[in-house]
Order: structure tokens, then C-alpha cells, then sequence
């Protein structure tokens, strides 16, 4: 990998480095407020919206530029949410601001990988992203948990800039101020993204023409064989992601009695199973093999469920990384899978977004079920029962309908998998 590699993993990090951290900020932010526990999820709900209702723009608007100035344009739009929650606005819609900037983002993030690199280097590039993604989650949470912690709020909050009056006065301000730094580091490795030179799409010039083009897309991916395995999965499994997010927090409340930055940082210790499972995956796992891992899938579900009767720290501690290191390592082949799919069947970047699209539809459906279960009343232990048997069933039929498709249709199977296997010099 050469340094221009480097620089798009550097402004993926910062710019994820910030999302994760903001998040626990703008829950104490809610908390701050006495905002009801079932409340606090809908933080993802409406940051996700633009990723499903902007999905037929944002994949079209990443082909359309250079990958780098995408990158740029979205991080300036997420410093401009955090700037609204500083001056008053409600946490929910100036995260909401923050999800449309990731929403561009995204797109562009991924589909440079296809552009710069070949596709023989997808699966290693996908380790390096996600590994790096993950670790901006742990650190990041990490950083929020330690930012809206007491001792370290009350040094920032100390600080005095002489005839400048700020609206920063509560611990959660003093956090989204420094995440604010955060973003525009971020912003800086945008700037030195390197140029591909990919031919660049131009936008249909009617906005009804753009939604036609996205839908086409989307049955392109769909109907491939190989295609909406891996698209299924990975709906799947960030649909379990970002509920899994908001479980482990109020599990660690409620089983270890953690406060939020506590609860934060073992919500970050997930994340390191993960980075060491996306790690081993770029390494053991090549592209034609991907569908392989999704037994992981299945597993993994299965070890939520143990989530209920675990009470000690040390033990909960095992089981986070034990669990992030098995979705890191089935979910990193099935992106990598879908990217080349996608590449070759639609472009780098609307295979991105119908990939955004599908992933955070099941976001809205699982966070908005989950909060619903909260609100009528059943506890923690009930939920992660009943979210680790979804994860377990859906897996296993995703694994059922890969199985059929190689027996009905073997001929188109084994061929997708030899254009993959081509691509990887050395695989046989």
C-alpha cells in the first residue's frame, strides 16, 4: 500500500474518531435533560434518516466528484451539526445534521477503495478500514466516556478565554467542542486524499431520473447470486451493529451498574474484538472464499444470548471481545464481496449507497423496535434473549438461501466465484 492508502485510512479514522465520541456526548446531552432511557436510541434512528432518504443522490453526488472533495464537503457539514447542538438546538436534530454529513461521507469512503486500488487488495484494504473504523469506535467511545467524565469536564469547563463568552457550560458542550477539533483534523487528510482518476459520472438532470437510476441499481445487486448474499448479511449485521450499541450500554447499567463513561468504554472493548477479528479475516479469508464466514454469523447470536448471565466485570469484558471479534471477521469478507459485486455491477459509488440504504433501513426497523420494547416495559435481559435469537435465525436462513442458490443455480455460482478467484493472483 502506498502512502496515498494511508491518507484515506487517516481521514476515515479522525472523521470516525469523532462520530463514536459524539454519540456518548450527545447521550449525556439527553441525560442532561431527563430524557427517558427508550429515548435515547432514536440518537441513531435520526441520524440514519439521511442515509436511507438521500440514498439515490449521495451514491450518484460520489461519482460525480473526486472522492476527496465528497469527504471534505460531508465532515463540514457533521462540524456544522456539532456546532448546533452547542447553541441550543435539540441533540436529536442536530445529530440528524451529523448523519446527513455521514451519509455523503460514506459513498465516498468506500467507493475510493474500488477506484484506487485493484480488486485483488479489496479484502486486505477492507481489514485496514474496518480495523481502523473499529478502532475509532473503541477510541472514540473511549474519548466520550473520558470527555463527559467529571474529573476531566471539570478542567476543560476551568478554562477561560478572556472577553469570549462560549455556550459551553455543562460537561457534554465541553466534549462536542473538542470532537469539533476532532472533525477538522479529519478535514485536513481530506484535503491530501489523492485523485484517481476515474472517470466521473455525471448526475441525471432530473431528480425523478436519479431515484429510476438508484432502483435499478438496487435490483442489479439484489438479483445477483452472489450479490445479495453478501447484501443481505451486511444489512443484517449493521442492523444488529447499532442496536448491539445502545444494548451494551443499559445492559452495563443494569448488570454491572455502570454509569454512562463507564458503560461507554466496555462498549469500546467490543470494538477491539472486532479489529482482531476484521484483522485475521483480511488474512485468512480471500475474496472467492467470503461466503464461507457466514456461520459466524450464526454463532455470534448465540453468544449475545450469554450476555444475560454474566455480572462480573472481568467476564463481560471476555465476551465483548469475544463477540466483536466474531462479527469482525465474518462481516469484513461479506463487504469486501459486495463491494466487487457492486463495482462491477453498478459503480463504486451507488453500490455504496444501496448498500447504505439497505443497512440503514434495518437500522431504523431494529433501533425503533428495540426502543419499542423498552418503552413497554421489558427488561434489558428479555431484550438481548430476544436480539440474539434474531441474529441467529436470520443468519442461519441467509445461510440456507446461499446453499440453495449453489444447488439451483451451481453453474452461475461457481462462476461468479471464479471471476473473484481471477482477481486474486495466487488463489486457487
Amino acid at each position: 500500500m502506498n502512502a496515498g492508502f494511508y491518507i484515506i485510512m487517516a481521514a476515515q479514522f479522525f472523521s470516525s474518531l469523532a462520530d463514536n465520541a459524539l454519540l456518548v456526548a450527545a447521550i449525556a446531552l439527553l441525560m442532561q435533560a431527563d430524557a427517558p432511557s427508550w429515548l435515547t436510541p432514536y440518537l441513531k434512528f435520526f441520524f440514519v434518516i439521511s442515509y436511507v432518504a438521500l440514498a439515490p443522490y449521495v451514491g450518484a453526488f460520489a461519482d460525480r466528484l473526486p472522492k476527496g472533495q465528497i469527504m471534505l464537503i460531508a465532515n463540514s457539514v457533521k462540524i456544522l451539526g456539532c456546532i448546533a447542538m452547542l447553541f441550543g438546538t435539540h441533540p436529536m436534530l442536530s445529530y440528524a445534521l451529523v448523519g446527513l454529513g455521514a451519509a455523503a461521507y460514506s459513498p465516498a469512503k468506500y467507493g475510493i477503495l474500488t477506484e484506487y486500488l485493484p480488486h485483488r487488495k479489496l479484502v486486505i484494504a477492507n481489514g485496514w478500514i474496518e480495523g481502523l473504523t473499529v478502532a475509532s469506535i473503541l477510541l472514540g467511545t473511549v474519548l466520550g466516556g473520558i470527555l463527559i467524565h467529571v474529573r476531566t469536564s471539570g478542567v476543560l469547563l476551568a478554562i477561560d478565554l478572556p472577553l469570549i463568552d462560549t455556550p459551553i457550560d455543562t460537561p457534554a458542550e465541553a466534549a462536542i467542542a473538542l470532537i469539533v477539533a476532532v472533525y477538522a483534523i479529519a478535514a485536513v487528510f481530506n484535503l491530501h486524499v489523492p485523485i484517481t482518476g476515474v472517470a466521473m459520472k455525471p448526475l441525471p438532470t432530473r431528480p425523478v431520473d436519479t431515484i429510476k437510476d438508484f432502483w435499478r441499481c438496487v435490483g442489479h445487486l439484489w438479483r445477483d447470486r452472489l450479490g445479495q448474499i453478501s447484501l443481505a448479511v451486511t444489512t443484517l449485521f449493521w442492523g444488529a451493529g447499532a442496536t448491539l450499541q445502545f444494548i451494551v450500554i443499559e445492559w452495563a447499567r443494569t448488570a454491572l451498574g455502570f454509569d454512562l463513561s463507564r458503560a461507554a468504554i466496555l462498549q469500546g472493548i467490543t470494538a477491539v474484538g472486532i479489529a482482531i477479528g476484521a484483522v485475521l479475516a483480511s488474512v485468512w479469508v480471500s475474496l472467492d472464499r467470503s461466503v464461507r464466514v457466514i456461520p459466524l454469523g450464526i454463532l455470534m447470536g448465540i453468544v449475545v444470548i450469554a450476555m444475560v448471565f454474566v455480572h462480573q466485570v472481568w467476564l463481560a469484558v471476555i465476551l465483548m471481545v469475544l463477540i466483536g471479534a466474531l462479527a469482525g471477521f465474518f462481516v469484513v469478507p461479506m463487504n469486501a464481496l459486495l463491494q466487487h459485486r457492486g463495482h462491477h455491477l453498478v459503480g463504486a459509488g451507488r453500490s455504496i449507497a444501496v448498500q447504505n440504504f439497505n443497512e440503514n433501513t434495518s437500522i431504523l426497523i431494529m433501533i425503533a423496535l428495540y426502543s419499542w420494547l423498552l418503552h413497554v416495559g421489558h427488561s434489558i435481559y428479555m431484550v438481548i434473549t430476544v436480539f440474539g435469537l434474531f441474529v441467529a435465525g436470520t443468519m442461519t436462513i441467509v445461510q440456507w438461501w446461499y446453499l440453495r442458490n449453489r444447488r439451483v443455480h451451481s453453474e452461475e455460482i461457481e462462476r461468479l466465484l471464479a471471476f473473484a478467484r481471477a482477481e486474486v493472483p495466487g488463489k486457487n
